[in-house]
């Protein structure tokens, strides 16, 4: 079976996924680039073709609108971008922690390495959070995530995590969806990035308001299903049917008290249970080669755009 995570450190209880190495809370960033296989550097070398004439020996040249990026410590090839492409380091994907969880109060959770080096991510607790009624904890949590193969622009973004079930959504917070996006076109200043992240701080209480409306509003079966066909209307065109009606039926499933803390309060019959269900499918009961490929799609791929595409469609029940 083939593996998306290279390496990956946590602390506190093990991931969802079930992935990666364990740390004792607090650990240096210096621990951190260790253990989550951070510890090597991209580097850089122009793209090289080699000749051959018929009956003659061949020449070697060089394409200087390229270059290959490579890993420092096994010198394996990452990717070919253009000579514009800015390279942001494993390093400092930690190093933008270091202020935060040094000074503010944040925590990392979760740092690690995906698809050989060619992405690599770090989540921090912020030490926000927020209570529904029936005791629905939710965290806020702050992922920092880059990819050196054209994939994924540096993106910072605030991320919401139920407790009670592990699910991962992304804050929306207004028309940029709480993220700060810097293309590898631009150079990667992290500062920068955290002073607009910190415009977007205080609206966590309002990102949580919009989830307390959720709770509140009742949902019927049929608004129900007409909201999960919205939601996976794009999986519809591309699989068969029944492969559609069968997706339905189990986020239904999960809603209708199969899935975690759907009998709660904040839940039960609510569009705050639905908009759950359709994160908990996606994290943890979509069909995946893996777990590691199934959190790539969750935080990285289209189950994290079905996870905004969800989220977008449930607040639209309280506009």
């Amino acid at each position: 079976m083939s593996h998306l995570i290279e390496t990956m450190a946590y602390v506190n209880e093990t991931p969802w996924h079930g992935l990666g190495t364990q740390l004792t809370a607090r650990q240096p960033i210096e621990v951190w680039a260790k253990q989550a296989g951070m510890d090597w550097q991209i580097r850089e070398t122009p793209v090289c073709f080699s000749t051959v004439h018929a009956g003659g020996p061949g020449t070697i040249a060089l394409f200087p609108e390229n270059k290959v990026l490579f890993r420092s410590d096994t010198n394996e090839p990452l990717s070919v971008v253009s000579q514009r492409f800015k390279v942001v380091q494993p390093n400092e994907i930690l190093e933008f922690y270091r202020d935060l969880t040094e000074v503010s109060g944040f925590e990392l959770e979760t740092a690690g390495v995906l698809k050989g080096g060619r992405k690599m991510w770090a989540l921090a607790r912020t030490g926000q959070s927020s209570t529904l009624k029936g005791n629905d904890v939710s965290n806020a949590y702050v992922l920092l995530a880059t990819a050196c193969d054209g994939t994924l622009a540096t993106t910072a973004q605030f991320t919401s995590i139920r407790v009670v079930c592990n699910n991962t959504l992304a804050v929306a917070l207004g028309a940029d969806n709480g993220a700060v996006k810097v293309r590898h076109s631009t150079s990667f200043d992290a500062q920068s990035v955290k002073r607009q992240l910190g415009i977007s701080v205080s609206t966590w209480s309002s990102f949580m308001c919009q989830m307390k409306e959720l709770s509140e509003r009742k949902v019927k079966t049929h608004e129900a299903m007409n909201y999960l066909s919205r939601v996976f209307s794009d999986e519809s065109k591309a699989d068969s049917g029944s492969a559609s009606d069968r997706t339905m039926a189990k986020v239904m499933a999960l809603f209708d008290g199969h899935g975690r803390g759907a009998e709660l309060a904040s839940s039960k019959g609510t569009a705050f249970g639905l908009l759950n269900s359709v994160t908990e499918f996606i994290d943890h009961e979509r069909r995946a080669r893996s777990s590691d490929h199934r959190l790539e799609s969750a935080w990285f791929g289209q189950g994290a755009a079905l996870k905004e595409k969800a989220l977008e469609q449930a607040l639209m029940m309280i506009a």
